[in-house]
């Protein structure tokens, strides 16, 4: 891959950046140090792309759109585009993309809303899998692995360490807590607590992500405690709300806290219920 001699030189354009002459870079766009820009692809005006970043032959990066270093941006992913939402009048909005992420074919990542905060965000070391789609004003947390086509929708919040199956749906608004997994094919249209196991077409939380919990190295007096705790939330006595005080006022663990301070937080859905 050679360097197109239309963006040699141009301002924002790091001249290590390898830029086929097929591609289009639009006036304004800021390519960093070491990026590879393939043939056919087009990089809007308000693009950053950080250090060593690729974009595959057709990638699309548009809007005004930040891409970490060392990501890449495969065939046909459509980056930073509009959002799906027919409220949307054109307004500045962002999309902001971490470091060392993996955006693979044919995904869609859409830059927010003004009534949504205006920005769409994606952590670092994430894997965006063929045809998944990110919706307007969606937070990302860190290593979030979203398989093939499976669909966030606007608004809704991945902690760290989540992983959503092939297929499965993510309804507007729900919060998934960190280390979750949600099985494919599932639909989900309440909050997950974190470390959830979720399975099913209509789903429920089955138990905890131990496999998750056992590969992140968390220690086995933790996973003990998180066991427990879970216990108590899914067939204690009161309302789900009331186990979670409980829960915070006994109970000292890091994890559990978090469990149940993921439960008590302000959200505009119910938690997704635990069997």
């Amino acid at each position: 891959m050679r360097e197109a001699a239309a963006t040699a030189g141009r301002e924002g354009i790091d001249p290590t950046a390898r830029i086929h002459p097929a591609a289009i870079v639009e006036a304004g766009a800021r390519i960093g140090a070491g990026c590879s820009i393939g043939p056919f692809s087009v990089i809007g005006a308000e693009v950053t792309l950080g250090e060593d970043v690729t974009v595959r032959p057709h990638g699309l990066v548009t809007g005004w759109t930040e891409v970490g270093a060392g990501s890449t941006v495969f065939s046909f992913a459509s980056v930073g585009e509009v959002p799906q939402d027919l409220k949307y009048r054109g307004e500045r909005t962002r999309l902001v993309v971490g470091a060392r992420c993996r955006i693979r074919e044919g995904a869609t990542l859409n830059i927010g809303t003004e009534g949504g905060g205006g920005l769409t965000r994606v952590g670092d070391d994430c894997l965006i899998m063929a045809g998944a789609h990110v919706g307007h004003d969606v937070q990302l947390g860190n290593r979030v692995i979203m398989a093939n086509y499976a669909a966030i929708a606007g608004h809704a919040v991945l902690e760290d360490d989540v992983i959503v199956g092939g297929l499965a749906g993510i309804h507007q608004f729900v919060r998934i807590g960190r280390g979750a997994i949600i099985g494919a094919g599932a639909m989900v249209a309440h909050d997950v607590i974190p470390h959830a196991l979720v399975i099913g077409p209509r789903p429920v939380v089955e138990g905890l992500n131990l496999v998750g919990l056992k590969r992140r190295g968390v220690a086995r007096e933790d996973i003990a405690a998180l066991r427990a705790a879970y216990e108590a939330l899914a067939r204690g006595e009161g309302a789900l709300a009331d186990r979670a005080r409980r829960l915070t006022e006994t109970a000292a663990n890091p994890l559990v806290r978090e469990v149940a301070g993921f439960i008590l937080a302000d959200s505009d859905r119910r938690i997704l219920p635990l069997e």
